[in-house]
C-alpha cells in the first residue's frame, strides 16, 4: 500500500458504477455491430441483384466493418480512466531547497501570422511562474529569423524587470499581462501599483504595433540595442547565420534584476542557422537546437516545450509538474507529464469544435491509465535525459535526476564569448552524421513529431503522466475561422498516417513495450486519415441511391433493423451523456458533431492523398502553419456562432458538394414518396433518416449559400462549381441506373 502521506501525486480511477455502465454500454454496442455484420453476409449471399449491387453491398459491409473497428478501439481508453491531484504544499515543504532548474522553450515561426505581442505574452507568462527565479531559464525559438521579434523581445525584457516582481508581490495566478489587463476594473489589493503597470505594459503593446505594422525596424531602432548586428548578414527567413543573443542572465555581463532587486529567469533569443540547401526539420529540428544550446548554457533537468500562442494559466504549473518527477515512489519512471491543450477563445458552443473536448477530458485520460498519455506537443513537461534517447532501466533508478547542476563554467564568459562559442550547436550542419532527430531529441520526418517522439519515449520503458487541473495550466487561441480549424487537422491527420506508414507503427514498434491498450489509444488518432474513405462512402452512395429508389439497409419490418437502431439511439445518447458530462452543452455536441463530419470529409481526405503523392513522389512534405490572426469581422461571426465559410478552398468546395448532393437527394425521395409513400418509407427508412440528418447537420452551410450576405458566405466560385459537382453526379448515377 503506497504511503499517502509520502506521495506527492495520487492517482484516481472513476466510480464502479460509472466503469460498469460504460461496459455494459461496450458489450451490448459490440453485439450489435457484429449483428450488422452478420445482416451484410447474410444478405449479401442469398439477396444480390448484379454484380453493380454487390460491389455497392461489399462497399457498405467494408465501411460498416471500419466503423465498428474503430468505435472498438475507442473503447479501450474508456476502461481505465485515471484522474491525477498534486500535493504542491508537501513538495514545498520537502524539496523547495533543491528544486531542479527548469529550462522553457517557446517556439514561433512567422511574425504575420503569429503577432508577436501574442508570443511575448506568452513569453512574460512563463516568466513570472511561482518558482526561483535563478531556476528558470527561458528560450525563445524564432524559425522565422525576425528582427521584429528580436526587437519586441527586448521590450518584453524591459517590461519584465517590472512585471515579474508585481506578479510575486501580488501572487497572481493569471502571469499573462493580456489576460490580466483584460479585466476592465483594477483588482484589490494591487489597485496602487495596478495603474503604473498597466501604463508601461501599453506602451510597451503599443510600440510593438508601431513596427508591426511597418513590417521592418528602423535603422534608429535598431541602434538601440547591439544585437542587431546578427542581421547584417541576414538574407531570407531560410537563408541566415545562428543568431543566438542573451538578454538576460547566464553570464554576468547580462544580468538584469527587477526593479525590486530580485533575480530574473534568463531570457535567450536563438534563430538557428537555415540554408536553402539544407533540411531544417520544421519545429523539431528547432527544438533540438534548444536542446544542445540550452544544454550549454542552463542545462536545466526539467524541459517545457510551448507553442508561441499558449501563455502560462497558472504560476503553479511548474510545481505541479515536479510533484510527478520527484515523487519518491513513482517519480522516477515519469518522463514527461502532459497538461491539456486548452484555449481562451472557445465560445460556449464552440462552433468549430475547437476544444477536443472528449479527447481532453475522456480520451487522454483513459491512455494516461494504460501508461500515458501523447505528448501532443505544448503544455508537456519533459526530464531532459529521455528527450536525449536515455531508455528506462530499473536496475538504475535515478530517483535524484534533479539534483544534477550545469558544470559548464559559463559564469566566467561574457555574453559575447559564451553566444559566439554556442552557435556552432545550431548550425545547419551541427547534426550531420549524427543520431540527432533519430535516437536524439525530436524525431524527424513526420509532421507530428511529437506525437511520435512521445510514442518512442514510452517505448524505451518510460511512463507519462496527463494531468488536467480544474484551473487550465495553458491557453491558447483557437482558429476562428472553419479553413484554418481544417487545414489544422489536415496537418494533424497527416502526420498520424506518417506514423502509421513508419517503422514508428505503434501496433508493431510498440508490441511488448507498451500496453496494448495505450497502442488502440494511439491508433485512434492514427487512423483519422484512412477513415476519411468510408465515411465519405457513406455519404454519398446510401444517398444516390434513394434517387433510385434501391434499399441498402433492412426494411422496417425486419429484425435486421433492430442492431442499426440500437446503433444509431445509443451511441448518439451515450456521446451525447459523456460531453455534458464533461462540462460541454447540447449545441457544443451537435456543432461537434458537424465539425467530425467535415474533418473526416474534407481534412481527412485531403490528407490521405497528399500523403499517397508523397509516397509516388509526386509532393514533398509541408509544415503549415495555423494563423492565430483573424480580421475584426470574422471574429465577431465567431463569437456569434455563425460559421464561417469565406476561403475558396478545394476543402470548403468537397463539404458544399457534397451538402448540395444530399439536398438534390432529398429533393428526388420527396418525388417518390408522392408516388408510393408507404413502400418507399417501409423499404428504406434507415437510407431517408441518413440523408436527412446529412440535411439537417448542413443547415448552417446552406443558410451560407442562399440566405447569408455578409464576407462568411459561400464564395460564388465555389456554389457555382459545387452545385455543378453535385448535379453532375446525381444525373450520371441515374443516368447509369
Amino acid at each position: 500500500m503506497r504511503n499517502e502521506d509520502v506521495a506527492l501525486f495520487e492517482s484516481k480511477g472513476v466510480s464502479k458504477s460509472m466503469l460498469l455502465c460504460r461496459r455494459a454500454f461496450a458489450g451490448s454496442t459490440s453485439l450489435a455491430i457484429l449483428s450488422v455484420w452478420l445482416y451484410r453476409c447474410f444478405y449479401f449471399v442469398y439477396d444480390y441483384q448484379s454484380h453493380a449491387h454487390a460491389l455497392v453491398w461489399i462497399g457498405m459491409f467494408a465501411a460498416e466493418v471500419w466503423f465498428g473497428l474503430c468505435w472498438l478501439l475507442t473503447q479501450a481508453s474508456r476502461w481505465n480512466l485515471i484522474y491525477r491531484r498534486t500535493f504542491k504544499d508537501k513538495l514545498s515543504y520537502r524539496h523547495e531547497k533543491e528544486l531542479p532548474g527548469i529550462d522553457i522553450f517557446g517556439c514561433t515561426a512567422d511574425p504575420t501570422i503569429e503577432p508577436p505581442i501574442m508570443v511575448i505574452n506568452t513569453v512574460l507568462s512563463v516568466m513570472a511562474y511561482d518558482y526561483p527565479s535563478e531556476k528558470l531559464s527561458v528560450y525563445l525559438s524564432d524559425d522565422g529569423g525576425s528582427d521584429i521579434t528580436f526587437y519586441v523581445l527586448t521590450l518584453a525584457s524591459t517590461f519584465a524587470k517590472h512585471w515579474i516582481p508585481y506578479c510575486k508581490k501580488y501572487k497572481l495566478e493569471t502571469p499573462c499581462p493580456a489576460a490580466y489587463f483584460s479585466n476592465s476594473a483594477p483588482p484589490t489589493p494591487a489597485s496602487e501599483d495596478w495603474a503604473s503597470i498597466r501604463e508601461l505594459y501599453e506602451e510597451m503593446k503599443n510600440r510593438i504595433q508601431s513596427v508591426t505594422e511597418l513590417g521592418g525596424i528602423s535603422k534608429e531602432l535598431r541602434l538601440e540595442h547591439n544585437g542587431f548586428t546578427g542581421w547584417e548578414s541576414f538574407s531570407s527567413p531560410r537563408d541566415h547565420d545562428t543568431i543566438l543573443h542573451i538578454l538576460i542572465g547566464v553570464s554576468s555581463s547580462r544580468e538584469v534584476k527587477g526593479v525590486d532587486g530580485c533575480a530574473l529567469p534568463n531570457l535567450i533569443y536563438l534563430a538557428r542557422e537555415k540554408r536553402p540547401q539544407h533540411p531544417h526539420n520544421f519545429k523539431a529540428g528547432a527544438i533540438n537546437s534548444l536542446i544542445r544550446v540550452s544544454e550549454q548554457m542552463s542545462n536545466g533537468p526539467v524541459i517545457l516545450t510551448l507553442d508561441c500562442d499558449m501563455y502560462s494559466n497558472s504560476t503553479r504549473s511548474l510545481r505541479d509538474a515536479l510533484c510527478f518527477f520527484m515523487d519518491e515512489e513513482k517519480g522516477y519512471e515519469i518522463a514527461f507529464v502532459q497538461f491539456p491543450q486548452s484555449f481562451e477563445n472557445v465560445t460556449r458552443n464552440d462552433i468549430y469544435g475547437s476544444s477536443l473536448r472528449t479527447d481532453m477530458e475522456v480520451d487522454f485520460h483513459g491512455m494516461d491509465g494504460f501508461g500515458g498519455s501523447m505528448y501532443i506537443g505544448t503544455g508537456c513537461f519533459h526530464r531532459r535525459d529521455t528527450l536525449c534517447g536515455r531508455v528506462f532501466s530499473k536496475s538504475q533508478r535515478d530517483r535524484g535526476f534533479w539534483r544534477k547542476g550545469n558544470d559548464n563554467q559559463y559564469f566566467i564568459e561574457t555574453a559575447y564569448d559564451l553566444e559566439e562559442r554556442l552557435k556552432d550547436l545550431a548550425s545547419c550542419t551541427f547534426e550531420k552524421d549524427t543520431q540527432w532527430g533519430t535516437e536524439m531529441g525530436l524525431k524527424y520526418g513526420c509532421a507530428v513529431e511529437d506525437v511520435i517522439t512521445g510514442l518512442s519515449i514510452q517505448c524505451n520503458g518510460w511512463k507519462s503522466v496527463y494531468y488536467n487541473p480544474e484551473r487550465k495550466g495553458f491557453l491558447g487561441l483557437a482558429p476562428t475561422s472553419l479553413h484554418p480549424t481544417l487545414v489544422q487537422h489536415k496537418r494533424w491527420s497527416e502526420g498520424d498516417l506518417q506514423i502509421l506508414l513508419s517503422k514508428y507503427n505503434p501496433a508493431s514498434y510498440g508490441f511488448r513495450r507498451i500496453h496494448p491498450g495505450l497502442i488502440m489509444g494511439y491508433y485512434v488518432y492514427i487512423l483519422w486519415a484512412p477513415s476519411s474513405l468510408p465515411t465519405l462512402y457513406y455519404c454519398i452512395i446510401p444517398s444516390l441511391h434513394l434517387l433510385i429508389g434501391n434499399s441498402l439497409f433492412p426494411q422496417i419490418s425486419s429484425l435486421w433493423i433492430i442492431p442499426y437502431a440500437y446503433i444509431i439511439f445509443s451511441a448518439y445518447a451515450y456521446s451525447l451523456a459523456e460531453f455534458l458530462w464533461s462540462g460541454g452543452t447540447f449545441l457544443a455536441w451537435w456543432n461537434d458533431q458537424r465539425m467530425w463530419l467535415y474533418k473526416r470529409t474534407s481534412s481527412y481526405f485531403f490528407a490521405l492523398v497528399d500523403t499517397i503523392s508523397r509516397l509516388v513522389k509526386y509532393s514533398s512534405t509541408t509544415f503549415t502553419i495555423t494563423s492565430k490572426v483573424a480580421d475584426q469581422d470574422a471574429y465577431q461571426r465567431y463569437e456569434q456562432d455563425i460559421m464561417d465559410f469565406e476561403t475558396p478552398s478545394p476543402m470548403i468546395t468537397i463539404l458544399v458538394t457534397l451538402a448540395m448532393l444530399n439536398l438534390f437527394c432529398l429533393a428526388g425521395l420527396a418525388k417518390q414518396l408522392l408516388v408510393d409513400f408507404s413502400r418507399t418509407l417501409e423499404t428504406m427508412i434507415l437510407q431517408i433518416i441518413q440523408n436527412f440528418f446529412l440535411v439537417v447537420i448542413n443547415l448552417p452551410l446552406y443558410e451560407a449559400l442562399f440566405e447569408r450576405k455578409d464576407k462568411g458566405k459561400v464564395p460564388s466560385s465555389v456554389t457555382v462549381k459545387s452545385v455543378f459537382l453535385a448535379l453532375l453526379a446525381c444525373a450520371c448515377f441515374t443516368f447509369l441506373h
